[in-house]
C-alpha cells in the first residue's frame, strides 16, 4: 500500500505525457490459420515499439506494473484460451520495488479461442482489446486500452479432435508464481544450468532451520570417535559426507518410487523414527556424560556399541543415515520437484539433481566432521575437551525433545507441549551454565580449580539463554528461529476448549479445503492455502516469523485461510495427493492462493526472509481474485 502512495505522483506525471504523446506500441492482430467450426483458433497480436521501451509480460508481475492481458469476444468465439507468449525478460525493477517480466522492442501474443459449434463457413469479425502499460527507462505511460478487429475464416469440413484441445484461460486472475521452479524448464536449459540450479538450492537449503540440530549432533559424535582414534580423520569425513550424499539421494528416490512423491516426508515425520532418533540422542548425550550405566534399553544400547566398536565406517554411515532422516523433515522445493518426477517413472535428472543438491548440502558437514577428530590430538587437550562433550550433550539432549515433539505432535497425545518442552530446554541450559561454574560433575571431569575467562563467558551465556528461555513462558516473546523448533502452542475457543493448532490471533484458520470454499462463496474472498507439517521446521519458522508481522496479518484479514497438514491428522494422505497431483510438488512449506472458483491466482515455495516478497505474492493473490 505504501508503494502504490510513492507511485501516485508518478502516475500522475506520466497521465500528462500520455495527454501529450501519441503511444510509443504499434499493434496489429491478424489470423494464424484458418480452422472448422468446433475447433482452437489463433490470433496473433504483434506489438512494435523503439527499443527502449518495454512492456510488461502476461502473467507473474506481482504488485506494481500492470500485466498485459488480451481479451477476445465476437460472434464465433465460444471460449478462451490460455494467451502465449514470447520469453520475458526478468529483472528486479527499482521504480515499482519488485521483479517485473518485460518485453523490450516488440513482441507477439498468440491468442487461442474455441469456434462455436455449427458456425458455417466464412469470414467473420473478431474483436481484441489488448490492455497494456509501455515504458522506457525514464517514464511509464498510464494502462493503456487499445481495440482492434481480426478478420476469422472458418472453412467447410467436420470437426478434427486434435484440435479441439487448449490450456483454460487464466488471464483473467493475475498469476504468480513467486520464486518458483519449473523442473521441465530447467532440464531443458541443458545440463551444465541444471547442476549449478541444484547446486544453488543445497547451499540455499543450509540456511533453513533444519540443518542447525544436526551441527552439535555431528561435533560431538566426531570428538568422541577422535578420542577412540578410531580410523583416519579425513577418511572418517569423508565417509560421513559421501553417507549423507548416498543415502540423501538413494534412500529419497527409493521412498519415492515406493511411497509415492511424499516418501520421504512420510518417513522423517513417521513417530516411530522420530522416537528412535530422540532415543538415539539420548543416549548418546548420556554417553557424552560419561554415565554409561544409564539404564537404558539393552537392545538399543548392544546396537550402538557394537557400532562404536568396530575399527571400520559402520558408525560412521550409521550417523550419516540419521542425518539424513532429520534433514528430510524440511522437503524444500527442488527436492520436492525432485521426488515428484522420481514417482512418476523418470530417473536420470531426479538422480543427479539429488546426488549434486545433496553434495552441497553435507559439505560444510565435511569440515564439522574434519576438525573435532583433529582437536582431539591436541596436547593437553583432555580436560577442556571433556567439558566441551559434557556442553555437547546437553545441547544433543535438548534436540532429542525436539523429536519427542514431532512423534507427539502427530499422535496428538498433548504431552510434550510448548511450555512443556520450552521449560525442559531451560533447566538443561541453566544446568549446563551451572555445569561450566564447576558446581556439577560427571564421571570424568576434573575439579574446577580456577575459571578462565573462555569458560565463565560460557557459563553466563548459557545461563542468560535458560533465563530467556524461561521468560517465554511467562509470555515473553521468543526468538523466531528458537521459536520454530518448538511444538506449536494449543489455542483455546472462546468456551475453553481447545481449537487446535493456531498460529495467528483474530484470525480463522480452516482445516478443511471444502469449508473454506463454501466461506469463499459468500464471502467473495481469496482461499489462502497452507500446506504444512507437524514436524516441518520451516512451516514453523514462517508461522512465527512471516505470519504475525502487521502487514501479513492485514492481508490475511481478507482471505479465508486454510492450512493443510501432510504428515498426520485425519485428511493428510488427501491433502498430500492433493498438493503433489494438482501443484507438482511435495515440498513444505507450500503455499496457495485459490479464487472462490478454484482457480489458481498464486502460489509460492518454501520459507522466505524476504518480508517484501512474500508480501508481493500476497498482493498478487488480492489483486488477482479481484480481476
Amino acid at each position: 500500500m505504501n508503494r502504490i502512495k510513492k507511485l501516485i505522483p508518478y502516475l500522475t506525471f506520466c497521465s500528462i505525457l500520455w495527454a501529450q504523446f501519441d503511444t510509443p506500441v504499434t499493434l496489429t492482430a491478424t489470423e494464424k490459420e484458418p480452422m472448422r467450426s468446433g475447433e482452437v483458433a489463433s490470433i496473433i497480436v504483434e506489438a512494435r515499439m523503439d527499443p527502449e521501451w518495454r512492456i510488461y509480460a502476461l502473467r507473474n508481475q506481482g504488485s506494481g506494473p500492470v500485466a498485459s492481458k488480451v481479451t477476445l469476444t465476437g460472434d464465433v468465439v465460444k471460449k478462451q484460451g490460455l494467451v502465449l507468449e514470447d520469453k520475458p525478460q526478468v529483472k528486479y525493477d527499482d521504480a515499482f520495488e519488485t521483479t517485473t517480466r518485460t518485453h523490450h522492442g516488440g513482441t507477439s501474443f498468440e491468442a487461442p479461442f474455441l469456434i462455436k459449434e455449427n458456425t458455417t463457413p466464412g469470414a467473420y469479425a473478431v474483436d481484441v482489446a489488448v490492455l497494456y502499460q509501455v515504458c522506457n527507462a525514464t517514464l511509464c505511460y498510464p494502462p493503456n486500452v487499445e481495440t482492434m478487429q481480426a478478420t476469422v475464416n472458418v472453412i467447410s469440413g467436420s470437426t478434427r479432435a486434435e484440435f479441439t484441445e487448449m490450456l483454460p484461460n487464466t488471464d483473467k486472475v493475475t498469476t504468480i508464481n513467486t520464486g518458483d521452479l519449473n523442473l521441465d524448464d530447467a532440464i531443458s536449459e541443458g545440463f551444465f544450468p541444471f547442476i549449478l540450479l541444484a547446486l544453488s538450492m543445497g547451499f540455499l537449503a543450509l540456511l533453513t532451520p533444519c540443518v542447525f540440530p544436526m551441527i552439535p549432533i555431528t561435533v560431538s559424535f566426531f570428538i568422541k570417535r577422535g578420542e577412540t582414534k578410531k580410523g583416519n580423520p579425513l577418511s572418517n569425513a569423508l565417509i560421513y559426507t559421501l553417507g549423507i550424499v548416498a543415502t540423501f539421494s538413494i534412500l529419497g528416490l527409493v521412498l519415492a518410487l515406493t511411497l509415492g512423491a511424499s516418501g520421504a516426508n512420510q518417513l522423517a515425520a513417521n513417530p516411530w523414527v522420530n522416537l528412535f532418533i530422540a532415543g538415539l540422542f539420548i543416549y548418546f548425550s548420556f554417553s557424552l556424560f560419561g554415565m554409561y550405566e544409564i539404564d537404558l534399553p539393552e537392545s538399543i544400547k548392544q546396537f550402538s556399541l557394537r557400532q562404536e566398536s568396530r575399527d571400520g565406517n559402520v558408525g560412521t554411515i550409521f550417523m550419516a543415515v540419521t542425518f539424513t532422516l532429520t534433514s528430510f523433515t524440511c522437503t524444500v522445493q527442488f527436492v520436492g520437484l525432485l521426488l515428484v518426477a522420481a514417482s512418476q517413472g523418470q530417473w536420470f535428472w531426479p538422480m543427479v539433481g539429488m546426488i549434486v543438491f545433496s553434495a552441497a548440502f553435507a559439505s560444510p558437514f565435511f569440515f564439522l566432521a574434519l576438525f573435532p577428530q583433529y582437536l582431539s590430538n591436541l596436547p593437553k587437550s583432555g580436560s577442556w575437551l571433556n567439558s566441551t562433550k559434557v556442553v555437547m550433550g546437553f545441547l544433543e539432549l535438548a534436540a532429542a525433545f525436539k523429536f519427542l515433539s514431532n512423534s507427539d505432535l502427530v499422535w496428538q497425545w498433548g504431552f510434550f507441549s510448548h511450555n512443556i518442552v520450552l521449560a525442559i530446554w531451560s533447566v538443561l541450559m541453566i544446568l549446563c551454565g551451572v555445569y561450566l561454574l564447576g558446581q556439577i560433575r560427571f564421571p570424568h571431569d576434573s575439579v574446577v580449580e580456577f575459571l578462565s575467562a573462555a569458560r565463565l563467558t560460557m557459563s553466563v551465556l548459557f545461563l542468560t539463554f535458560g533465563l530467556y528461555l524461561a521468560s517465554g513462558l511467562f509470555g515473553q516473546r521468543i526468538h523466531g528461529l528458537i521459536y520454530s523448533y518448538l511444538p506449536p502452542q494449543l489455542s483455546t475457543s472462546a468456551s475453553g476448549k481447545s481449537g487446535g493448532y493456531s498460529y495467528q490471533e483474530g484470525l480463522t484458520w480452516y482445516k478443511d479445503l471444502e469449508k473454506a470454499f463454501s466461506v469463499a462463496k459468500d464471502n467473495n474472498q481469496p482461499i489462502f492455502v497452507d500446506f504444512t507439517g507437524y514436524t516441518c521446521t520451516n512451516c514453523r519458522w514462517m508461522e512465527v516469523n512471516m505470519f504475525i508481522e502487521p502487514e501479513i496479518k492485514e492481508r490475511f484479514k481478507q482471505m479465508n485461510l486454510v492450512q493443510l497438514y501432510t504428515d498426520g491428522g485425519p485428511k493428510h494422505k488427501e491433502n498430500q495427493l492433493y498438493e503433489i497431483e494438482r501443484f507438482g510438488t511435495a515440498a513444505l512449506p507450500y503455499y496457495v492462493i485459490l479464487s472462490p472458483n478454484d482457480e489458481i491466482i498464486s502460489t509460492f515455495p518454501g520459507m522466505t526472509r524476504n518480508l517484501n516478497e512474500f508480501i508481493d505474492f500476497l498482493d498478487a493473490g488480492l489483486e488477482g481474485s479481484t480481476l
